[in-house]
């Protein structure tokens, strides 16, 4: 799976998810209505850097504190490609993953982005590129390969359901 995209920066460590998503927004269950309060807590005016085509580069420690699947939702409705970070806590790394939003580590290549940045990222062969210059990184194993390709946990378990009947 190749990402391409223009990078918005979150020049900051330790951002939790209740500063990404505050908690008066947790009501919502609409991903569309969702994405009207990513980072509200943070800074709103991050969402108006938002395009189709964003790679959004984190610090270190990204997305700790509560679990909140709101954070991620709201990334995709906003069709964020992947995050590309230095580090991050575990559940937000692995809601990512269940939520079919892929998430890098490579603390180099964030280091390396700047606002607007032309990022590349192939998620099999484990390479960031970053304005043309290169960072190796980890495939991620292959069922989150599969994962990712089948838009997440649900959709990958309900695809091997279905194989079984047949």
């Amino acid at each position: 799976m190749i990402l391409e995209g223009k990078a918005v920066v979150i020049d900051q460590d330790n951002v939790d998810t209740d500063t990404l998503y505050p908690g008066a927004y947790l009501n919502i269950e609409d991903p569309e209505e969702m994405k009207n309060y990513l980072f509200e807590g943070l800074d709103s005016s991050l969402r108006d850097q938002l395009g189709d085509e964003t790679v959004l580069v984190v610090g270190e420690n990204f997305g700790s504190g509560s679990s909140r699947e709101h954070v991620v939702q709201g990334m995709k409705a906003w069709n964020i490609r992947c995050v590309l970070g230095k580090s991050f806590a575990r559940i937000f790394h692995r809601n990512c993953i269940n939520l079919g939003l892929p998430v890098i580590q490579q603390a180099d290549a964030a280091d390396a982005a700047t606002p607007e940045s032309e990022i590349r990222v192939d998620v099999d062969g484990g390479e960031v590129v970053v304005d043309g210059e290169r960072f190796e990184t980890a495939p991620l194993p292959p069922f989150m390969q599969d994962m990712l390709s089948s838009g997440g946990l649900v959709p990958w378990g309900r695809e091997r359901l279905d194989g079984e009947g047949e």
